[in-house]
């Protein structure tokens, strides 16, 4: 079945279809991992998106319970290059396209992702359609125009969670990390926002011995300091930071109560919330080949990636942050901290830790705070 790609700029990309047959819109972005699309599809930042894969050969490992990073697939569609239909792998339970079928998720196939790729880097990520029902151009082209673009739109409420829960994993305990941490004689109480958190951050906050009480993203301040927790856990998530001014609110009520960490959407919600500003990036950070320099200790970081804005380093400067980490690609801001307080965050995703340096101090970190 045919199915045709149309993006915000005009351009048309036509392959075949897979995974559920469907119409749909986001942003269309490139990730440049040679592995690990099952933790891409379920990863709730990309809640929105459109997700291209630069490797040409997707779904010959097929999908397995286990590593999955949230309860479902969060990605609008997913683009490839070459399908594989006959995965082989001893933990493979279905293939790729009877996954994306059964959540209903649609896919492209059999077009250039080389060129799809080099067309978004050079014009930028963009909004675009992606359809296997018939529809024509023009018709694709009226929906596309009339969806809410990225910018300023809240898209935390849709991968939030609903209540408030004491986390513990859920898959055997072979599959992630047992206690780690020398700090585990005491068993700190970590209040974790969802802003669209990976299930890998939340088994690694219990390996390190920390009780876990998840929250969702509306949680308010007062809540937070009901749960009366040794620190407060900014998590990852989809979209743009300006349009949850109900967490940013939420965040400037709290630096200065207990030891804050954040990462990837809780890194910027931060960084709006101490008055710095963010922008969004021409075609963002997606992949899992990231470098980034450490400025304290001048190691290089090999990091996993997954979004579209970013932070404002002048915006920073004179609200008592300094930058910690460099994205060596682009020179954004990977990383800060606070001068005064125990306050710090990241860019990247270190729970995901592709690279030869360990990003797990960043956690430890997070223990030696609540210990002082």
């Amino acid at each position: 079945m045919e199915s045709i790609l149309l993006l915000d700029d005009g351009r048309v990309f036509t392959g075949e279809s897979f995974g559920a047959p469907d119409t749909t819109i986001g942003e269309v972005v490139f990730n440049t991992g040679m592995t690990g699309y099952q933790e891409i599809l379920t990863d709730p930042s990309y809640k929105g998106q459109m997700v291209t894969m630069t490797y040409p050969h997707i779904g010959n490992y097929g999908i397995n319970p286990e590593d999955v990073e949230s309860g479902k697939p969060r990605v609008e569609a997913f683009i490839v290059r070459e399908l594989c239909e006959v995965p082989s792998n001893f933990r493979s339970t279905e293939s790729l396209d009877a996954y994306l079928k059964r959540h209903g998720i649609p896919g492209i196939h059999q077009i250039d992702t080389r060129e799809l790729t080099r067309h978004i880097r050079e014009k930028g990520s963009m909004p675009g359609i992606l359809s296997s029902e018939g529809l024509s151009i023009p018709e694709m082209n009226d929906r596309l125009k009339q969806h809410p673009r990225m910018e300023g739109n809240d898209m935390v409420q849709h991968v939030t969670s609903d209540k408030v829960e004491t986390w513990e994993p859920k898959v055997p305990k072979q599959w992630y990390y047992d206690t780690i941490s020398p700090l585990a004689e005491k068993t700190f109480h970590v209040a974790a926002f969802d802003y669209g958190i990976k299930h890998n951050i939340l088994r690694l906050l219990r390996s390190f011995g920390f009780r876990v009480t998840l929250v969702p993203a509306s949680f308010t301040a007062e809540q937070v300091k009901a749960l009366d927790p040794d620190g407060v856990f900014l998590s990852n998530g989809p979209g743009d930071p300006a349009g949850v001014h109900y967490a940013v609110d939420t965040v400037r009520a709290l630096i200065g109560y207990k030891p804050m960490f954040g990462i990837c959407l809780g890194h910027q919600i931060l960084c709006l919330a101490l008055g710095g500003e963010t922008y969004k990036l021409k075609f963002g950070h997606h992949g899992s080949n990231h470098p980034v320099k450490d400025l304290k200790t001048e190691v290089i970081e090999i990091t996993a990636q997954n979004h579209n804005f970013a932070v404002d380093p002048e915006s920073i400067r004179n609200k008592g942050m300094r930058m910690t980490h460099l994205n060596l690609n682009d020179q954004t801001v990977e990383g800060m901290e606070h001068e005064d307080l125990p306050v710090y965050s990241v860019q990247y995703h270190p729970e995901a830790s592709p690279g030869p340096h360990d990003s797990l101090y960043l956690f430890h970190r997070f223990a030696e705070m609540m210990k002082k």
